[in-house]
């Protein structure tokens, strides 16, 4: 497998607060990608650095093989990598409809996989919404609506930060649901979220932070049977 992304010796500030403290990150192509650790340790931080919000002050960000270390983050989806935040980022003015149409576009390589019918299909709840501006939608069907909008733009890679935080037992259910059947068709994914379990049993492998180091990096199988690490990096 190729690396879609090869991130290496990322340190990167805050203002005066060094978050990041040379943190490696590959993402191979159709690989799952848990990233846990307690909050406040870089996770998020990490990510933005990725998509190019943040500029890291030391390091190097390779995407598909060429020099993206200080790319703008509209640059960056256009390689192919879509990013779902914390905080779903949609449009609260525009309608589930106008939401998912204003993101289509063909994938970096001319793909067009993820159409606005196969959206609809994957989560069906949006389209009983379809007239809803996106201020009206619960927090569930928001979450559907971010990660439904970034499918419209056919990636390669998608990151998700916080997938199910604040959301409702059924419908966090839903969501990782999703989730595991876009894994299925050969997205990679990045994926941050609270529930450490969830994570461990829809990814490949887990990389964990402390204090914006990586201090673990193990296949998520394996990992999700060290209880001791597990409690002395997560508190679980």
């Amino acid at each position: 497998m190729s690396a879609l992304i090869e991130a290496s010796g990322l340190h990167t500030y805050y203002g005066a607060s060094h978050v990041l403290h040379g943190i490696d990150l590959r993402i191979e192509a159709g690989e799952s990608i848990g990233l846990l650790g307690r909050n406040g340790m870089g996770k998020t931080t990490l990510i933005r650095t990725v998509m190019g919000h943040l500029p890291p002050a030391q390091g190097k960000i390779v995407i598909r093989g060429r020099d993206n270390t200080r790319t703008q983050p509209h640059q960056v989806a256009r390689l192919g990598v879509a990013y779902v935040p914390e905080g779903r980022g949609i449009f609260p003015n525009l309608d589930v409809r106008e939401n998912l149409l204003v993101a289509a576009r063909s994938g970096y390589n001319g793909r067009k996989d993820w159409t606005y019918e196969r959206v609809l299909e994957t989560f069906p709840r949006l389209t009983e919404r379809l007239g809803h501006g996106g201020q009206q939608l619960s927090g569930g069907e928001q979450q559907m609506l971010a990660i439904g909008r970034a499918l419209m733009t056919n990636p390669d890679v998608l990151i998700l930060d916080e997938a199910t935080e604040g959301l409702a037992p059924l419908i966090i259910a839903e969501i990782w649901r999703i989730i595991e059947s876009i894994r299925e068709t050969g997205v990679a994914t990045l994926i941050v979220d609270r529930n450490y379990r969830k994570v461990l049993a829809h990814t490949d492998r887990c990389i964990v932070l402390e204090k914006g180091k990586v201090v673990e990096q193990r296949d998520s199988a394996t990992l999700s049977s060290q209880a001791q690490l597990l409690t002395r990096y997560l508190g679980v």
